[in-house]
C-alpha cells in the first residue's frame, strides 16, 4: 500500500473506444505513489472481463501489477512485477528485456497513463522537452507483455491541469489530464465519464 494519500480515495470511470466498454478504477493517490483497484468490460476484438490491481511505490514506480481477464474460451491471468533492483518478472518468470522500464501500461486501460505523469510533474507543465521511457506494456485480452519506448511531452495547461502528446512508434495521441495526473480525454482512446 502507498503512504497516506494526499486527496480522499476516488472513483474514476471512463469510456473505452476501441473496445467498445467502459472501465472504472478505485484510486488511492498519494505524494509519491498510488494503488488502484479496476473492473472494465469491452466488446471488443471480443466480450471480456477485466480486473486488476496496481500498487506503486515511491515515485510512481511499478511494484505489481496483476490482472484477470475472462473472455468465452478462457481465463488469463498475469502477474507482473519490478522489484527494487529494477528486476522486472511476469508470473514468476524473468523478463530481462524490460530493464529499465519504470511503468506498466495495460492496454486499453487510461489509468496507467498517469504514472510517468505524476512522477515527472507533466500535469503542472514541470520537465523540459519531451521524456523517453521504455514500458511494460501489457495488451488486453491477450496479456502478452512488450517493451516499447513512449514518448510523453508537455503541450500546454489546460482548463482542468494539462495537454499531454504521447507517441510510440507511429502512434501518436494529444490528449487531457486534471490536476491530479487522471486522463479526462484520450482522443480515440478514453473518455472519462467522472471527474
Amino acid at each position: 500500500m502507498t503512504e497516506k494519500s494526499t486527496v480522499d480515495p476516488f472513483v474514476r470511470t471512463w469510456e473505452i473506444l476501441p473496445s467498445r466498454g467502459y472501465e472504472t478504477a478505485w484510486i488511492d493517490l498519494g505524494e509519491t505513489g498510488l494503488s488502484a483497484r479496476g473492473r472494465a468490460v469491452g466488446l471488443a476484438p471480443e466480450p471480456y472481463w477485466v480486473a486488476y490491481e496496481l500498487e506503486t511505490g515511491p515515485g510512481f514506480v511499478t511494484r505489481r501489477l496483476a490482472v484477470t481477464i475472462e473472455t468465452a474460451s478462457a481465463v488469463r491471468t498475469l502477474d507482473l512485477r519490478r522489484d527494487t533492483e529494477g528486476r522486472w518478472t511476469a508470473d514468476g518468470r524473468p523478463r530481462p528485456e524490460l530493464a529499465g522500464a519504470l511503468d506498466c501500461d495495460l492496454g486499453m486501460s487510461p489509468l496507467t497513463n498517469t504514472m510517468p505523469v505524476l512522477r515527472h510533474g507533466l500535469h503542472r507543465g514541470s520537465g523540459e522537452g519531451p521524456r523517453r521511457f521504455t514500458t511494460a506494456w501489457v495488451s488486453v485480452p491477450e496479456l502478452t507483455v512488450r517493451s516499447p519506448v513512449q514518448t510523453y511531452t508537455h503541450l500546454a495547461r489546460a482548463e482542468h491541469g494539462a495537454r499531454i502528446r504521447i507517441e510510440s512508434g507511429t502512434f501518436r495521441s494529444d490528449l487531457e489530464v486534471d490536476e491530479h495526473g487522471l486522463v479526462l480525454d484520450y482522443p480515440q482512446m478514453a473518455t472519462a465519464l467522472t471527474r
